[in-house]
């Protein structure tokens, strides 16, 4: 474990042919789009940008991370819509994002222009046919990711195509501790592999079996346990049904407010 530093961050013919089918289908798919979204794991949505404040302070948002860049996501991330969040379940997953250039080839750059973004904020309905409104996917992204795969103009918002990805991430998954006395929120980031979490667990070194948290809001997950002065480990489960145990992360001498990062991580 590590205590997290807040200011780092065949035949020749027929091989040919293969690989001129594959060519054709990718091609296919960034100029024709995907039609209804079931192809190779893409699908149709929209894609907006919400201003030009790009300070990693203000991109958490719903999810609750203090810092995007100290959480490891960078400023390349988006609130989605409720389609999308899952209450908050979707917190640190990531997305491959392509501007549909069939459908605007104005505002959208190139073809196969994509960005990955990782999934830190919602994006609220409104209830009168906004673009956040159910049951729409929608990608309300940072300024810089949506100048990845669009033009900055007067319009506003793109067709996009989306898929979800594993995540990549530097170093192992932070854990930050919040909260007071036996009031325990443990702010989990850094995901790797699907990159959302499912269920989370807390062990101290002198408890005997582990606790299951519960999520209290965006990444934060909470328990009532008294693990004060105790050696602290965490075991998650994320979406995709992966389990990973971190053993001993956080020292005895903890306090609430520092961000400890494991050794391991989901691939």
């Amino acid at each position: 474990m590590c205590l997290v530093d807040e200011k780092m961050f065949p035949t020749q013919s027929s091989s040919s042919s293969r690989f001129f089918l594959r060519i054709f289908f990718v091609v296919s798919v960034v100029s024709e789009g995907i039609g209804n979204g079931l192809a190779n794991g893409w699908f149709d949505a929209h894609a907006t940008f919400y201003g030009a404040n790009q300070s990693p302070s203000t991109l958490g948002g719903a999810c609750g991370y203090d810092n995007t860049v100290h959480a490891g996501f960078g400023v390349n991330t988006a609130a989605v819509s409720g389609a999308l969040f899952r209450q908050g379940e979707a917190c640190g997953a990531c997305y491959l994002v392509m501007c549909n250039y069939r459908l605007d080839p104005k505002w959208c750059l190139r073809r196969g222009a994509a960005v990955t973004i990782t999934a830190t904020n919602f994006c609220p309905p409104n209830n009168n046919g906004g673009w956040c409104d159910p049951p729409r996917q929608h990608f309300d992204m940072s300024m810089p990711a949506f100048l990845h795969i669009a033009r900055q103009g007067n319009e506003g918002i793109v067709p996009v195509l989306y898929k979800k990805i594993s995540c990549k991430r530097r170093g192992g998954v932070h854990f930050t501790l919040k909260g007071e006395s036996n009031f325990n929120m443990i702010m989990i980031s850094n995901v790797g592999g699907s990159g959302d979490v499912r269920a989370a667990w807390i062990k101290g070194s002198r408890t005997k079996t582990w606790v299951a948290m519960h999520r209290n809001w965006g990444a934060n997950w909470q328990s009532s346990v008294d693990l004060r002065s105790q050696n602290l480990s965490f075991k998650l489960t994320l979406v995709d049904g992966k389990t990973l145990e971190f053993y001993n992360v956080v020292p005895s001498t903890w306090q609430f407010g520092q961000t400890f990062a494991s050794d391991n991580q989901f691939s």
